[in-house]
């Protein structure tokens, strides 16, 4: 899952109509386009159906905020929302976009950097070594950055929990919501499957209103094995599950 990473604690970027221009702005079709060959899944915090188990409906996701596959109508609505706040073509906010030096992120990060100018944000891109990137997000010493994300297991508890939580170590903007909060412990708290789930989406759709780790898109991969290597079962819902092979074995 890449994300548009802002470190809400950094003026100017404490300002909430700030971070939802830079939400609107995002183009999800050209990053799947540019990077995915069109085959990325766009979803909220949570991996997007038909991959995921907890993901929103497609339908529910495209009444997200951003997501409306109208994106000059989107970026509109961002240009309106910066030229009231004072920037303009003429006067544009000077940023640095911070990631992490390997080609998934680098990328992603040009891509974003290039639709931010559309709302002018002039972004220049400062590309950091993994253990410089890794340290920086820990520290939260950074304004703008690109991260991806692994799907380490579909499920809430995991996933948005060690996200948005307010006090998540891995919580690398530093979102805090009391709501979102009490609903993570309702869910979690939550037996029924499908109750739990829409629980799940009212937090997916909290986040995106508020700008949090604004998703851009989730990956997608192939996977190819020899004949002879026989009872693999690939994952779809994971990035690191099935990859003991306890059960393959090579017929040859």
């Amino acid at each position: 899952q890449a994300n548009l990473m802002v470190n809400r604690e950094n003026p100017p970027f404490d300002n909430p109509e700030l971070r939802k221009a830079m939400s609107l702005a995002i183009d999800r079709k050209a990053f799947s386009a540019i990077l995915m060959e069109g085959l990325a899944l766009t979803g909220g915090a949570m991996l997007p159906k038909p991959a995921g188990e907890w993901g929103m409906p497609p339908e529910m996701v495209a009444s997200l905020m951003g997501y409306n596959p109208d994106t000059d109508k989107n970026v509109a609505e961002a240009q309106a929302i910066m030229r009231k706040l004072g920037y303009s073509e003429a006067k544009p906010l000077p940023i640095k976009v911070q990631t992490r030096n390997l080609p998934t992120y680098r990328d992603a990060a040009v891509i974003i950097t290039d639709q931010l100018k559309r709302i002018y944000i002039s972004g220049e891109l400062d590309i950091l070594d993994t253990p410089r990137w890794y340290a920086k997000l820990q520290r939260k010493d950074y304004t703008i950055g690109l991260n991806v994300t692994g799907v380490s297991v579909d499920d809430p508890d995991g996933n948005i929990v060690e996200n948005y939580s307010c006090k998540s170590e891995r919580n690398y903007t530093q979102y805090c919501n009391p709501e979102v909060d009490r609903l993570l412990s309702a869910q979690s708290r939550e037996l029924d499957r499908d109750k739990r789930k829409k629980i799940v989406w009212d937090i997916e759709r909290l986040l995106v209103e508020d700008a949090a780790r604004p998703s851009i898109q989730f990956a997608v991969a192939g996977n190819c094995w020899q004949p002879y290597v026989r009872n693999y079962l690939p994952h779809d819902n994971s990035q690191y599950n099935n990859l003991r092979f306890e059960d393959v074995w090579l017929d040859k």
